[in-house]
């Protein structure tokens, strides 16, 4: 697990201890803002920590590669040369749409790639 990059040790270890038979975790991010506590990418799924709900009520959603359809750079100003301007990222499955946003684009464009790579 030593390549595996990570925020918070205590979201690794949640992942951690929800993966199926011959899953890796690539990655777990701490997230930003209002809703998302954080995202964690394995070789076979994204996995959202949603704390959108009432009272201290959170859900974690397991989002199969193949159910997404859109991944999405969000950014309120203009590129000016560059892709990844911002550190937010739009994963669209269904009609839901799933906002995160990252402290640094580093991360934002880790998780684009990956989703990319396997969505694909």
């Amino acid at each position: 697990m030593s390549d595996v990059a990570y925020d918070n040790k205590g979201q690794l270890e949640q992942i951690q201890s929800g993966l199926l038979d011959g899953e890796t975790i690539i990655a777990v991010y701490d997230a930003i803002g209002a809703g998302t506590g954080f995202i964690g990418l394995t070789n076979r799924r994204i996995i959202v920590q949603d704390k959108s709900f009432v009272g201290k009520k959170f859900a974690i959603t397991s989002i199969p590669y193949s159910k997404v359809s859109a991944v999405s750079v969000v950014s309120n100003k203009s590129w000016a040369g560059q892709f990844f301007s911002s550190g937010e990222i739009a994963i669209t499955v269904g009609t839901h749409v799933y906002e995160i946003e990252f402290r640094g684009s580093e991360k934002a464009h880790h998780v684009h790639q990956v989703i990319l790579g396997y969505a694909s």
